[in-house]
């Protein structure tokens, strides 16, 4: 059987959309692929955004901010030295874009002016670190992104 040129192109377009088809069924059912990108109450967030910006432009007129290390024992968070531990209060949340079941939220109680997120928590790649936190009625924002 001889095949013209409309065949062939013909045949080369149904080819090719069956391989792009067979890719795009592929990422949607295999859980391999699933990535969970943005959070669950997404409308929530964006209306506090003015208030994150506002916390984050008060953490900037700080002397000194927040820092983190990594530490063989996790992540240590240090908090300004000049400030009372006693009025520091708030939580820190750190995000995992890749899988949200790794997620988690921890209260800030203070001993010393650092505070350490357990190593066994963090699994090795790229988290977002907000350090959502209070300081005698002034309230501060603290966010980053991460490599662990």
């Amino acid at each position: 059987m001889k095949i013209n040129w409309g065949t062939g192109i013909v045949l080369a377009f149904i080819g090719f959309i069956s391989f792009i088809m067979y890719f795009v069924i592929n990422m949607n059912v295999n859980k391999k692929y699933d990535h969970d990108l943005v959070a669950e109450d997404y409308y929530k967030l964006e209306l506090e955004f003015q208030n994150d910006i506002d916390k984050q432009n008060n953490a900037k007129t700080l002397e000194q901010n927040l820092s983190w290390t990594k530490t063989d024992e996790g992540i240590l968070i240090a908090f300004p030295e000049k400030l009372e531990i006693n009025s520091i209060t708030g939580k820190v949340f750190l995000y995992r874009p890749s899988n949200k079941q790794l997620d988690f939220e921890t209260p800030i109680s203070l001993s010393e002016h650092t505070l350490l997120i357990p190593d066994k928590r963090l699994l090795d790649g790229r988290w977002n670190i907000k350090v959502d936190w209070q300081y005698k009625g002034n309230k501060y924002l603290y966010k980053k992104e991460i490599s662990y």
